[in-house]
């Protein structure tokens, strides 16, 4: 592992802020880092007010989507609301659909099929419409590429409402309006809301325009925090105040979906980190093994029987998806062995079979064993079709857009994309990326990274600095859980690796050989035993946890790696 330490903030900085706020100066410096560096911008931190949310109106467009959507409540046109098959997508038109359904009586929802029709707007879904005589299409997380399929609307009469948070391309659909922060010409304060955040603004614009009170879109607000968590957006600005009320909605007064859910894995109060990965992987299941139309029923049904039995289902796919991750991940693993390219600089496998659901999953799950950017292809219909994950700090978009002679079709984003290539492409197209990406990432990135905000004493370690710690969360990009780095540790003679294979390290550990010990638990650092046996002095990069023995909670360190 690479460490790399942030910056400290300069000294009378640190001293100043600590003494506005009555806080130690560890706390001051995780704060500065994080741009928190007045008393004002502490309160609204550590207070996420809803007050604070800026008017919708702000966005360019909006005006022009609310006029168009309450000329169809008007004149009783079928509106369709159409989204991903993803998390955000399916969140993103649960919440416009049901929120429409309270004032309008004839809209109906579609998600794509995730084989049959792919990722974003689809000729099939835009059929679907015209078949049903519906003429108004609100899009939610995409859309804002699709040019061609939105003029082939208009062709059938069909206006498009896009909500989208995707970077645009050099020219715009020809839509009714088009909602993205994004934009160049959008000049709305804060760009970087998901889909489903977009949605909840459009909502938020008709709520104002009819007067109606605020807080009856609070209950809508569990989805928007889904959707955040579940899209790893920055929890800054707006992502933070909504995240934050929408965790208080699924903790308090969840919708049914979630509460069939959260009663399944019995988990009491759910942070942002328990809504990545408990209720982000079952929605998204749907879409993955079956059709993300499961996912949206599940997120709409207001009976809680229902819900259950909703909830149930996804389980089962959930569990099958599990499954199949596992496999394909160890017949990935095997190829890579098999084929010697161990040595590579990037990860390019395939196997016709392999579950197109499942590979980005898979390739997440191949850059925990070889850290470098990575592809995994499957077949679909007569073309090969590829999810490419990559490491912190490597483009892996740009470096597709580099291979583009030797592909059909690509998008996504820096650290995630999709393609599609002709068969008789793979090899040169493998060749071309193993060779764009040796001559473009620096060595240095290849080797897993562990950031680390500060440097501190175990003696800074108090019940009060970890209280004010946790509510700093909700966490997430730009506003991580912090990792501390502390130096001339030593084990106390109690070090050893636990679990059935051995593989993790647990101790209990001192500063300079003196001070209040504290328990350290290391997942997967047995290996790292013989760094701490006598009394050897070592430096540990950690999170703070609660450790729950007996009915009584102690602080102990995560350890993350040792040296």
């Amino acid at each position: 592992m690479r460490w790399t330490l942030k910056p400290k903030p300069e000294a009378q900085k640190i001293a100043k802020l600590a003494q506005e706020l009555g806080v130690e100066a560890p706390i001051a410096t995780l704060l500065i880092q994080r741009d928190i560096d007045t008393f004002e911008k502490a309160k609204s931190f550590f207070r996420p007010s809803l007050d604070a949310l800026h008017d919708p109106f702000l966005m360019k467009d909006m005006d022009k989507a609310v006029a168009r959507i309450e000329q169809a409540i008007a004149q009783g046109e079928n509106i369709l609301v159409f989204g991903d098959y993803d998390v955000d997508g399916t969140t993103s038109v649960a919440l416009m659909s049901s929120y429409l359904d309270t004032i309008h009586p004839q809209v109906a929802t579609y998600i794509p099929d995730r084989y049959a029709e792919g990722y974003g707007v689809s000729y099939m879904g835009i059929d679907f419409a015209a078949d049903n005589d519906m003429t108004l299409i609100i899009a939610l997380d995409c859309g804002v590429k699709a040019i061609e399929k939105v003029a082939y609307a208009k062709e059938k009469g069909i206006d498009f409402i896009i909500c989208d948070h995707h970077r645009p391309g050099d020219q715009l659909p020809d839509a009714v309006a088009i909602l993205d922060p994004k934009r160049e010409d959008c000049t709305y304060p804060y760009d970087e809301l998901c889909g489903c955040g977009v949605g909840f603004k459009l909502i938020s614009a008709i709520a104002l325009s009819r007067k109606q009170n605020f807080e009856e879109l609070l209950p809508y607000l569990d989805l928007v925090a889904t959707a955040i968590g579940a899209d790893i957006v920055p929890i800054t600005g707006e992502n933070r105040i909504l995240a934050y009320h929408g965790l208080n909605v699924i903790n308090q007064a969840p919708r049914a979906g979630f509460e069939a859910i959260i009663k399944q894995v019995k988990k009491e109060t759910l942070t942002i980190t328990d809504v990545v990965f408990i209720i982000g992987p079952r929605i998204n299941a749907a879409g993955r093994m079956v059709h993300g139309n499961h996912a949206v029923s599940l997120l709409r049904e207001t009976d809680l029987e229902t819900a259950t039995k909703f909830a149930s289902e996804i389980e089962q796919y959930n569990s099958d998806r599990k499954e199949a991750d596992k496999s394909i991940t160890q017949q990935a693993l095997d190829q890579i062995i098999e084929n010697q390219e161990e040595g590579n600089k990037t990860t390019v496998v395939f196997q016709e079979d392999w579950h197109k659901g499942v590979i980005g999953i898979v390739a997440s799950r191949l850059i925990e064993t070889y850290y470098r950017p990575t592809l995994v292809f499957t077949r679909s219909g007569d073309k090969y079709a590829a999810s490419a994950r990559s490491v912190k700090g490597f483009d892996v978009y740009n470096a597709l857009h580099e291979c583009a002679e030797h592909i059909e079709q690509f998008g996504g984003h820096k650290y995630a994309a999709g393609l599609t290539l002709l068969p008789e492409q793979y090899e040169a197209f493998k060749a071309k990326f193993e060779e764009v990406v040796a001559a473009s990432c620096d060595e240095r990135l290849l080797v897993p990274e562990i950031s680390i905000d500060s440097e501190i004493n175990l003696a800074d370690i108090t019940p009060k600095f970890h209280r004010i710690i946790k509510q700093f969360a909700p966490f997430g990009p730009r506003n991580m859980s912090p990792t501390f780095m502390t130096k001339n540790l030593t084990d106390t003679g109690y070090g050893k690796k636990v679990g059935a294979d051995q593989t993790h390290l647990k101790a209990a550990v001192v500063q300079n050989s003196r001070g209040t010990q504290i328990g350290c638990i290391g997942f997967n650092l047995g290996d790292k035993y013989d760094l701490i046996t006598n009394k050897k002095p070592f430096m540990a990069a950690y999170a703070i946890d609660e450790n729950e023995w007996n009915g009584n909670v102690s602080l102990q360190l995560r350890l993350k790696d040792i040296k």
